[in-house]
């Protein structure tokens, strides 16, 4: 685990379930048992750990629900969590949840921007992940002060939306700011228009939009990343244990993903 004397400037939260069976994915279920969407889900964290312990000169914190040793592949993620700072979710709506993750990154590691990503986009990489930092952490701070870019404004947050109206990541060059989206509902097919409503309505400056990603609710959206990111875990987990084959995707091809 760092320490705030490390001055680290950026980094990745991550909000996880516990791969538990019965507890995640219930919506891969069927064509997929209880226990073969808890290895996809674990397959999914893994992958996306990966990623984000890839970017460089970033720390990763990760706020669990539940204990992984209590879920499938148990041992392989107690060893990528080990280099990782673990912190327990806690309770609350998913918008209390999201601030309260942002509140632990900032007391952690005070001088950091933060990106928040979930466990539903395995085939997030580094250089998406190096990007999305650099959209709020791209202008420098004067004494204490946000500098502003071209435009005039201070880049305060950046969003990235989903394909199924959600938002797949969160970044912001002051991490407790987060609480704006606290009130925003979630799991709605407008959730992520609306987060980026709050986000400027609530931010002193400008926020912008990232890439959008499709995410994995359903068996069709796993096939779909799967494809995506054909030599990951998740790929292999969806093709063993879901038995599902490839789909065509909706949307424009770049709603598949920037890879």
């Amino acid at each position: 685990m760092r320490s705030v004397t490390d001055r680290v400037r950026r980094v990745v939260i991550i909000l996880a379930k516990a791969p538990v069976p019965g507890g995640v994915k219930t919506r891969l279920v069927p064509p997929a048992t209880p226990d073969g969407a808890a290895e996809v889900a674990a397959a999914a964290l893994l992958d996306t750990l990966d990623a984000a312990r890839a970017v460089p000169d970033a720390a990763v914190l990760v706020a669990l629900a539940g204990d992984a040793r209590d879920g499938v592949r148990a041992a392989e993620l107690t060893a990528a969590l080990a280099g990782t700072t673990v912190v327990p979710q806690g309770e609350g709506t998913l918008g209390e949840r999201i601030a309260a993750a942002h509140e632990e990154a900032a007391r952690r590691f005070p001088d950091a921007v933060s990106l928040q990503i979930g466990m539903d986009t395995p085939q997030v990489d580094a250089a998406l992940l190096a990007a999305a930092f650099e959209v709020v952490d791209e202008v420098d701070t004067v004494d204490g002060v946000d500098a502003v870019d071209a435009a005039g404004e201070p880049v305060l947050g950046a969003l990235g939306p989903a394909v199924d109206g959600g938002w797949w990541a969160l970044a912001l060059r002051h991490p407790r700011t987060a609480a704006v989206v606290t009130p925003v509902p979630t799991s709605r097919d407008d959730t992520g228009e609306r987060t980026l409503a709050a986000l400027r309505a609530g931010l002193p400056g400008e926020v912008r939009e990232l890439p959008t990603l499709a995410d994995v609710d359903t068996a069709a959206d796993a096939a779909v990343v799967a494809e995506l990111v054909p030599d990951g875990r998740f790929a292999r987990a969806v093709g063993e244990l879901l038995g599902v084959g490839p789909v065509e995707p909706v949307g424009p091809v770049g709603e598949r993903q920037a890879r």
